[in-house]
């Protein structure tokens, strides 16, 4: 097995298992990870498929791709972090509130 197939099967092993992952998974940070997880799989795959034939040189737009879509992973994990801890501080608001009323 060549490195650039083990990096091809990881890639794929790595998307299989975030998808599946989030697809049963209830929780907002476990589905936070799992799409990052198949986006390092996605990754993987990229540079994998950089290297076409062995003895040239791997083709840079696959590789560039790669960097811009870590750039872009952060970000998002960044915006989706900051989505679910707003979520959490208004659920727990409103279970103190809901708390606090006498029916």
């Amino acid at each position: 097995m060549t490195s650039i197939s083990l990096y091809l099967l990881t890639g794929i092993v790595l998307f299989v298992l975030g998808a599946v992952y989030l697809a049963i998974h209830p929780k907002l940070m476990g589905k936070i990870m799992a799409v990052n997880i198949a986006g390092s799989g996605v990754f993987l795959v990229f540079i994998a498929a950089a290297n076409r034939v062995s003895n040239e040189m791997p083709d840079p737009v696959p590789h560039a791709m790669v960097l811009t879509g870590i750039v872009v992973a952060v970000s998002a994990t960044a915006v989706a972090l900051a989505f679910v801890s707003k979520i959490a501080t208004n659920n727990e608001s409103d279970r103190s509130a809901d708390n606090g009323q006498q029916h």
